[in-house]
């Protein structure tokens, strides 16, 4: 048998430094901001490519059903990542760098959040999704790694893996969707019926 216990522990104790390095404060502004939204009635519009989209459509499942089982007020959320014939019909007629902006063109409004999900930071498509929002003053939130890239300039509110590599970045964006997932729970534990 072939032993990978070395690179086993060199994986986990990368996670492990990258989980103690992530802004806390960040992700605290992010689960405030997500109740803000839910209060005001906005929508949120999560999206990502790639491991990124998994992400993006398990937060949004997460939002949809795991946090808003049982309760009255829930959370107003849409994965634009999940659609495949939107998506491959804006990619085919204008490009793929529209497949995000164009579904937002026919939903965004004031009071909603955009949160896009690039590990590079810099993915043509989330960015000019972003660019738009950030032209109609509605807020925005990254979830990054590497440097950033563009997605942290345009985030009002931005949580980085800080890590130059896109598995450990993408288990540690799932760690995060479901920091916030508990954390949303706890906050709203007394409006569960």
């Amino acid at each position: 048998m072939r032993d990978f216990k070395e690179e086993i522990d060199s994986y986990f104790l990368l996670i492990s430094r990258v989980l103690n390095e992530i802004d806390r404060s960040a992700i605290n502004q992010l689960v405030d901001e997500l109740l803000d939204v839910r209060e005001r009635d906005g929508n949120i519009y999560i999206f990502g490519n790639g491991g990124s989209a998994a992400t993006a459509s398990h937060f949004y499942n997460d939002l949809l059903k795991g946090v808003s089982y049982g309760l009255k007020k829930r959370f107003r959320v849409q994965c634009l990542n999940d659609n495949a014939a939107a998506i491959t019909c804006i990619a085919n007629d204008i490009s793929f760098e529209d497949v995000f902006v164009e579904q937002l063109k026919n939903f965004i409004q004031p009071g909603d959040l955009v949160i896009g999900i690039s590990c590079s930071g810099n993915s043509p498509n989330v960015i000019k999704a972003m660019e738009y929002t950030r032209t109609l003053g509605v807020r925005t939130a990254g979830l990054g790694a590497y440097s950033g890239g563009r997605l942290s300039t345009l985030s009002d509110i931005f949580v980085l893996a800080p890590v130059d590599s896109f598995e450990i970045s993408e288990d540690v964006h799932m760690i995060i969707v479901h920091l916030i997932k508990t954390l949303l729970k706890q906050s709203l534990q007394n409006e569960y019926h």
